[in-house]
C-alpha cells in the first residue's frame, strides 16, 4: 500500500516507561511552500524527544511531515505548529523541534521550539570514574 499525505499521528506504548531516555529522528525531506511567494521552502528537521507512555509511529510520522508540502507556512509558524501537534499526540516528558531551512535569498533561517511536561525536569548526569 502506498504511503500518501495525512496529518494522523499514531503511537504505540513506551516499551520503558520507567526510564528517561531520548529519541533522535531526522527528518532531511521537509517541504512547505512559502506562503508569500509560493515557491517551496525546503528544511531537514531534528526531532528530539523524552516519551512518557507513548512513542510517535516513524510511518506515520512520514506521511504526516510530508502532508505541509503543498501548504503555505511561515518557518516560525510551522515548526511551532509541528512541535504542539506531535507533543499533543504522544505527550512526551520533553520535545524539542530544530527546523533547518536551506538558503533562500542569501539566508538561512533555523527555528528550535522546545517544550516539556509541567514540572519534568532531567536526571543530573551520571559521573563515570
Amino acid at each position: 500500500m502506498p504511503l500518501v499525505p495525512s496529518k494522523m499521528l499514531e503511537t504505540f506504548a513506551n516499551p520503558q516507561l520507567e526510564r528517561d531516555y531520548t529519541i533522535q529522528i531526522r527528518i532531511p525531506e521537509f517541504t512547505c511552500l512559502c506562503p508569500k511567494t509560493g515557491q517551496p521552502d525546503f528544511a531537514t528537521l531534528f526531532l528530539d524527544y523524552v516519551p512518557d507512555a507513548l512513542c510517535l509511529e516513524l510511518k506515520a510520522l512520514k506521511s504526516y511531515i510530508w502532508s505541509f508540502r503543498n501548504e503555505g507556512a511561515f518557518h516560525e509558524a510551522v515548526t511551532n505548529q509541528i512541535l504542539q501537534e506531535l507533543s499533543a499526540a504522544c505527550a512526551p516528558r520533553y520535545m524539542r523541534l530544530k527546523a533547518e531551512f536551506y538558503v533562500r535569498g542569501g539566508i538561512y533561517t533555523t527555528v528550535v521550539a522546545e517544550q516539556r511536561k509541567a514540572g519534568w525536569q532531567p536526571l543530573p548526569p551520571v559521573q563515570l570514574p
